[in-house]
């Protein structure tokens, strides 16, 4: 069978939900028994997401093979529950970066290089590379119809879908119905421009989603079919829910699949979501509360990640838990009684990844609350490495140990780079990226909790753990639980004599489903749900 598409664009605004509905499409399709992959075209000329700001583009999460993608590909696999890899994820930097490269080998000589044919030929090889092997791909393109930057993509779209034939694909367009505080009246004006927008550019949508704050009355889905020219039951309101995974139900009571399924296979399957639908409405009668204190809370999905993998393991154990984002920046200079009346009633504390040493010795400050207060607290990648420095200066006494990261010049670098990366001069796609495996000590926390001898987790770091402090360290508690044997790198600390104190050199939250918790997640679940019940 031929792979079928949906693509799936944005209108009115960024940031409506659509990489939401595109997991959602794909995840529904699955529990139809049909094979389902995802990709996502980005319109920025960076070639991938590794050197942009957080603040500015969010979490990049990191694949498998070690692609450093944008954050829909996070919400794609923890949807499809299926591992992707950088052919998901398709920008505008890789596009130009392809065709100019072609261009000087010669490939195209005797042509003048344009737009149109060789970036739009381009960017549909690349769409069909990345769908290769699935009966349906969803293909979501970034931005929203009108800015300058997707107009290659969505033309690339516009011929795709004629080479395809009439049933080969499936547009769905997502975007926002504002509601006016005054009169309370839902506007369906601007979904009507970007329709036309969509329409000048050569593509029909066969499926509107109106996304909302509020359900929005029969009468403004009847509306929006007349104008944009599409059915009724084409015409679906995605209302603003208490959590992302009620999304897939609220777009199977609506019957969406069935309007996308018959136009593209003919035929209508009932889906399999009863685990999905368990999973959404489990009892949670405890309540945790865990503070995640990270550079960039700012911008909350710079940790969407983590956040996620945090409700993952919350949902498995029966407890509800809300996560308090605390900037490191704000803790820097404060005193032990300010530190006291921050965490009390916290349950846990998360401190994940970043880069550069701004908010550092905030962390820093927080962990030597967290370990003299027995706090269970996991520290994910430049949380370890802080872990290590703090136990460094207040237990081993080592008086300014730092990571060279932060002081290159400290005389105890308790974190430092490994000699390949000191010669390093590009910084995209040059750090320790995807998965490795880590071998775990037999009788530690980390292998009770994997349960297994090797686990493979994914990195996205420089500087690495200092084996020259490592028997000093094991010497005064803070054992190793975990290294990558080829190297003989640490990956995982954890604290003896501390109900959960553990440090891992990886981010464990990019394998963390909503059906799969990741064991970490769950264990500091589970000793913050004793913590509470002191």
């Amino acid at each position: 069978m031929d792979t079928k598409f949906v693509f799936v664009t944005g209108g009115v605004l960024s940031s409506v939900g659509k990489g939401i509905a595109a997991a959602s499409i794909g995840m529904l399709f699955k529990a139809r028994g049909y094979k389902v992959t995802a990709v996502k075209m980005d319109p920025y000329l960076n070639v991938d997401a590794g050197t942009m700001s957080p603040f500015q583009h969010g979490e990049v999460f990191v694949t498998e093979d070690g692609a450093e993608t944008d954050l829909d590909l996070g919400h794609y696999e923890r949807f499809l529950d299926e591992n992707l890899s950088g052919k998901n994820n398709i920008t505008s930097g890789k596009i130009y970066s392809h065709v100019i490269a072609k261009e000087r080998k010669g490939d195209y000589l005797g042509s003048t290089v344009q737009v149109i044919p060789h970036v739009t030929d381009a960017i549909k090889e690349s769409i069909l590379y990345g769908a290769q092997g699935s009966d349906l791909a969803v293909v979501e393109i970034g931005g929203t119809v009108g800015d300058i930057e997707s107009l290659p993509f969505l033309e690339a779209v516009r011929q795709l879908r004629r080479e395809l034939g009439p049933n080969g694909s499936a547009v769905v367009h997502v975007t926002y119905v504002p509601i006016l505080d005054t009169t309370q009246e839902a506007k369906t004006k601007p979904t009507q421009h970007s329709v036309k927008e969509l329409r000048s550019i050569g593509l029909q949508p066969d499926a509107i989603i109106l996304r909302s704050h509020l359900p929005l009355e029969e009468h403004v889905l009847e509306k929006t079919a007349l104008f944009c020219d599409v059915p009724l039951d084409g015409v679906i309101n995605s209302y603003d829910l208490h959590s992302v995974y009620e999304v897939p139900l609220l777009l199977e009571e609506k019957h969406l699949l069935q309007v996308l399924e018959q136009r593209l296979f003919g035929t209508s399957k009932e889906a399999d979501i009863s685990a999905w639908r368990n999973m959404v409405g489990m009892k949670t009668e405890k309540k945790l509360t865990i503070a995640l204190v990270g550079k960039y809370v700012t911008l909350p999905d710079a940790y969407i990640s983590v956040v996620e993998a945090i409700k993952h393991a919350a949902i498995s154990k029966g407890a509800k838990v809300e996560v308090i984002l605390i900037s490191s920046d704000n803790l820097e200079t404060a005193s032990d009684s300010v530190l006291k009346e921050t965490f009390d009633g916290i349950d846990g504390l998360v401190i994940p990844g970043g880069f550069g040493g701004r908010g550092i010795e905030g962390m820093i400050k927080v962990l030597q609350y967290a370990r003299e207060n027995k706090l269970p607290t996991l520290g994910i990648c430049l949380g370890m490495q802080v872990m290590s420095i703090e136990f460094a200066r207040n237990v081993l006494q080592l008086d300014g140990a730092n990571s060279t990261e932060f002081d290159p010049a400290t005389s105890y670098p308790v974190i430092s780079l490994l000699p390949e990366q000191s010669q390093i001069e590009n910084m995209g796609a040059s750090m320790r990226l995807g998965a490795y495996p880590c071998t775990l000590i037999e009788g530690t926390k980390a292998q009770e909790m994997y349960k297994k001898p090797v686990v493979f987790e994914r990195h996205r770091h420089r500087f690495e753990f200092n084996n020259l402090f490592k028997q000093k360290f094991e010497e005064n508690g803070f054992i190793v639980s975990g290294i990558f044997e080829p190297k003989n790198l640490v990956e995982i600390l954890e604290l003896k004599d501390h109900p959960f104190f553990v440090g891992v050199q990886f981010h464990p939250e990019f394998k963390s489903r909503p059906m799969a918790p990741h064991p970490l997640f769950q264990g500091l679940i589970a000793q913050a749900l004793e913590r509470s019940a002191l």
